[in-house]
């Protein structure tokens, strides 16, 4: 597996998401993206941000683990975390990679870890073998499923819970998707992330520099976080 493991933490109970930060941090792979107390903090975390697998309580005020998990796309991995043995059918009925039972043990968490990687790495590998068969997905617009060909992109723009594909022929589409979602659909050879709220096409660069990225008249800000893996990728052009 390339890179680290992005884990988000979702609990209502400080001592629960302390008990998972001692045991994750003996854990070279992972990396803790963030915590949170509920479902709508997590929401607006893996909207802005890459996240992998999360840890997830089931019984939290509000939305709960199993609500929230059926609301999140399918690339991002869950591990449910609960004192309560009768939802486990509910949670592997959504494909949870595994179901911990509190109080956890470093050992059943190493173990859950174990079985993230094998599960991420078999998608992996049939991703990559279908990926350069694929130029385009079907989008959700207004209420049709629309055709969106990878070479008509420009670039994408992220208004929260919206996003805004901005296309070849000046069209621009509205979608309500998170870029972190539309991201695991793009062929990852063609299409860069430069921004918190920006992925580009990369063979419709005009220039750039150490601040911005210029697509047919749009600058576009290369923020702080990703510029180190872009500089990189585009200065094999050079």
């Amino acid at each position: 597996m390339k890179g680290k493991i992005q884990c988000l933490l979702v609990d209502d109970e400080p001592m629960a998401i302390d008990i998972l930060k001692t045991h994750l941090s003996k854990i070279d792979k992972v990396n803790i993206v963030g915590t949170c107390r509920n479902a709508t903090e997590a929401f607006n975390l893996i909207s802005n941000e890459q996240v992998d697998l999360i840890f997830l309580d089931i019984n939290m005020p509000g939305i709960s683990g199993i609500s929230f998990a059926k609301t999140i796309n399918s690339s991002i991995k869950i591990i449910f975390t609960t004192a309560y043995r009768e939802f486990a059918v509910d949670g592997f009925n959504l494909h949870a990679v595994d179901y911990l039972l509190k109080p956890i043990s470093y050992e059943r968490l190493l173990d859950a870890i174990n079985n993230y990687s094998t599960i991420h790495q078999k998608s992996s590998s049939l991703i990559s073998e279908n990926e350069e068969h694929l130029n385009f997905i079907f989008i959700r617009v207004d209420r049709r499923m629309v055709k969106l060909i990878f070479e008509d992109i420009l670039y994408i723009e992220s208004l929260s819970d919206y996003l805004k594909i901005h296309l070849q022929n000046k069209e621009v589409l509205v979608v309500r998707e998170t870029i972190t979602n539309i991201s695991e659909k793009l062929p990852s050879q063609e299409f860069l992330r430069i921004h918190r709220s920006f992925i580009i096409n990369t063979s419709k660069i005009d220039s750039y520099n150490n601040e911005e990225i210029l697509i047919e008249g749009r600058s576009l800000p290369l923020s702080r976080s990703y510029k180190e893996q872009v500089l990189n990728y585009l200065n094999n052009f050079q």
